[in-house]
C-alpha cells in the first residue's frame, strides 16, 4: 500500500490542451483528448483537466488565445500542475511563449511519443533511432527553447537530449545526427544481413493501430511469449519467429503500432525497425473493434503504410477484440436475434470492403483462432505457390 501511495505521488500531475478547428467536430476532439491522455499515462503523468477552444487557426504565438491561456494559468496556481501537454506539435518559440504565460514545462504530442519511446527502447538500435529523433525534433526548435533546455528538472519531456545537452547549439546537433545516422548504418547493415540469412520462407508481419492486440495475436499464433501490455507502444523492436501450420513453415513479425500524428522524424527513424513491413509478403492487419475511432485508426494505418512503401501487398485485416465490441455496442436489452442481425451486417460490410480477406476473432478470449490460423494458411501457401510453382514440399 505504502508503494503504492509513493508511486502516485511520484506521477506527474498534467493538463491537456486541444483546439477544435472547423473541420473537426467536439466528438472528434473528445476522443483525441482521450488517447493523448493514455499517452500522459504510458508517460507516467495523471491527468487533471482538459482545456479545449475552438479556434479558425491556432495562435501563430501561443497556440491557443490569451484568455484561454489565463485560464489554465489560474487552473495550474490552484491546483499544482507540473506539466500541459499539447495534442498538435507546437514550435519552440510557442513552447517558449507558453511556458511563460503558464509558469510550468510545456510539450507537445510528438515530444510526449519520443518520451514514451524512450523509455521503451531496450535494443541499441532502437536506442539509437529513438535518440537520432530526439535530436530531429529538437534542431527547428533550439532558438525558441533555450529557457526550456536549460531547466535540471526531470520528468516527462526531458529525457534525452533536452536534458543533458544543456550547451547544445546548432552545430553541435547537426554533428551528434551525423553521427547517430552513421551508427544506425551500421546497424541496419547488420539487420539486413540477418535478415537476408533467413532464407526462403515467405514473411508475414503483423501491423495495425497501438494498442490493438498485435503482440496477444502473435503470441497464439506463434506460441511465444512476447511481451504484451494494455499500455501505447508496448512493443518498439521487431520480434520474428519461425511459426509451421501444418508443415508449412513462415516468418511471422511483430512490428511497432502505428498512431494518429506520429512525429514525422520518428517515421524516418524507425523505417529500419520497419524493414519487416516493407519486405513482407503478407500483413496481417489488426483492428480494435471495439475501439470508437476504428475505421479513422485503419485510415491512419493505411496512411503509414503508404509512407513505407508498404501498401501494395496481401493484407488479411484481423477485426480484433470481437467480445469487447458487444461488450461496447449492444444493451442489455437487445435479444440475441437483434444482437445476431447487427453483428452479420457488421461482418458483410467488412467482407465486401475487404474483399473477403478479413477474419474475426477474439485473441484474448481465443474465439475464432481456428479459423485465423486456417486464413494464414492459405494465404502462405498461395503464396509459395506463387513464388516457387515447381515445388510440391516447400522446406
Amino acid at each position: 500500500m505504502i508503494e503504492k501511495q509513493q508511486k502516485i505521488k511520484e506521477q506527474e500531475k498534467a493538463i491537456l490542451v486541444g483546439v477544435v478547428q472547423k473541420e473537426q467536430t467536439d466528438e472528434q476532439v473528445t476522443e483525441y483528448l482521450d488517447e493523448l491522455s493514455f499517452l500522459a499515462e504510458t508517460a507516467g503523468a495523471v491527468t487533471t483537466k482538459r482545456f479545449t477552444q475552438k479556434l479558425q487557426h491556432p495562435d501563430s504565438k501561443t497556440f491557443v488565445g490569451k484568455g484561454k491561456l489565463e485560464e489554465i494559468k489560474n487552473y495550474i496556481a490552484q491546483k499544482g500542475i507540473d506539466v500541459a501537454i499539447f495534442d498538435d506539435e507546437l514550435t519552440g518559440s510557442q513552447i517558449s511563449n507558453i511556458e511563460k504565460a503558464i509558469g510550468i514545462k510545456t510539450i507537445d504530442r510528438s515530444d510526449l511519443i519520443l518520451d514514451i519511446f524512450a523509455r521503451r527502447a531496450r535494443t541499441a538500435q532502437a536506442k539509437v533511432q529513438v535518440e537520432l529523433a530526439q535530436y530531429q525534433y529538437l534542431l527547428p526548435r533550439l532558438k525558441g527553447m533555450w529557457q526550456h533546455l536549460e531547466r535540471q528538472g526531470g520528468g516527462i519531456g526531458t529525457r534525452g537530449p533536452g536534458e543533458t545537452e544543456i550547451e547544445t547549439d546548432r552545430r553541435i546537433v547537426k554533428d551528434k545526427i551525423s553521427l547517430l545516422k552513421k551508427k544506425l548504418s551500421e546497424i541496419d547493415k547488420q539487420s539486413f544481413t540477418q535478415r537476408k540469412d533467413r532464407g526462403e520462407f515467405i514473411r508475414v508481419s503483423l501491423v495495425g493501430y497501438t494498442n490493438v492486440g498485435k503482440s496477444t495475436t502473435m503470441n497464439l499464433l506463434s506460441k511465444s511469449d512476447v511481451f504484451a501490455e494494455n499500455k501505447l507502444f508496448a512493443t518498439l523492436d521487431t520480434t520474428t519467429r519461425k511459426v509451421v501450420f501444418e508443415n508449412t513453415p513462415f516468418l511471422l513479425s511483430d512490428t511497432v503500432g502505428f498512431i494518429r500524428k506520429l512525429p514525422h522524424h520518428l517515421i524516418e527513424s524507425f523505417k529500419s525497425t520497419l524493414d519487416e513491413v516493407r519486405e513482407a509478403d503478407i500483413l496481417l492487419h489488426v483492428v480494435d473493434t471495439s475501439h470508437p475511432q476504428f475505421e479513422e485508426q485503419m485510415a491512419t494505418v493505411n496512411k503509414t503504410l503508404q509512407e513505407l512503401n508498404a501498401y501494395n501487398k496481401p493484407v488479411l485485416t484481423i477485426f480484433n477484440k470481437m467480445d469487447l465490441y458487444e461488450h461496447v455496442y449492444f444493451d442489455e436489452w437487445l435479444d440475441d436475434a437483434v444482437k445476431e442481425n447487427i453483428l452479420l451486417e457488421m461482418k458483410e460490410k467488412w467482407e465486401r470492403q475487404t474483399n473477403k480477406n478479413c477474419v474475426f476473432i477474439s485473441a484474448t478470449e481465443r474465439k475464432n483462432i481456428d479459423a485465423l490460423r486456417l486464413f494464414i494458411l492459405h494465404k502462405v501457401r498461395d503464396m509459395y505457390q506463387i513464388r516457387y510453382p515447381y515445388k510440391t514440399v516447400y522446406f
